[in-house]
């Protein structure tokens, strides 16, 4: 398998139209002029889980200028599994990806799996949250609170790509 990324840091990011929940149409462009974190997200990972709570907690400090975009693209997991996942995890948001036609486009294959966008729609930083793996269980680095905050003061994110870590993206159900 190739592991280069997909789409390149430094290059647009691709757009994409999903509906949430609420049967609401989001675009990525909806969201230009704000930070976007997109997480390809399950509802049965506990990799993801914790990456819900760990972006929950950061969003307060930086304000309304970072949106959290979770996107569901396993396609194992029904609507039901999901909706009640995202409301146990407090999620306002949540893209349902059902042909997985963003995460093919993304290149994503873990959950979680974090793609920060800037505010012009450039991509900046993908791969890990952040330094856990089944061996090292206590993280030491955040990766995406690291980009984040190194595009919210002007810089570039160091590093801006680490390989992902968590459960597959399920893409076909046996």
């Amino acid at each position: 398998m190739d592991s280069r990324p997909k789409i390149e840091n430094g290059s647009k990011a691709p757009d994409f139209t999903l509906s949430d929940l609420h049967d609401e149409q989001h675009s990525l462009t909806d969201y230009t002029g704000q930070i976007v974190i997109i997480n390809f997200w399950s509802a049965e990972c506990p990799w993801s889980s914790r990456a819900d709570e760990l972006i929950l907690e950061y969003l307060p400090t930086w304000g309304e200028g970072v949106i959290y975009l979770p996107i569901a693209s396993n396609v194992n997991e029904s609507r039901e599994l999901i909706t009640g996942e995202a409301k146990a995890r407090n999620l306002s948001c949540l893209l349902l990806d059902v042909n997985l036609q963003v995460a093919d486009q993304y290149g994503a294959v873990t959950t979680p799996h974090i793609f920060v966008i800037d505010e012009q729609g450039i991509l900046r930083y993908q791969g890990a949250l952040d330094d856990v793996t089944f061996r090292q269980r206590t993280p030491t680095i955040n990766y995406m609170e690291m980009a984040v905050n190194a595009i919210l003061n002007n810089s570039s994110p160091e590093p801006a790509i680490i390989p992902s870590y968590g459960c597959t993206v399920i893409r076909a159900t046996p």
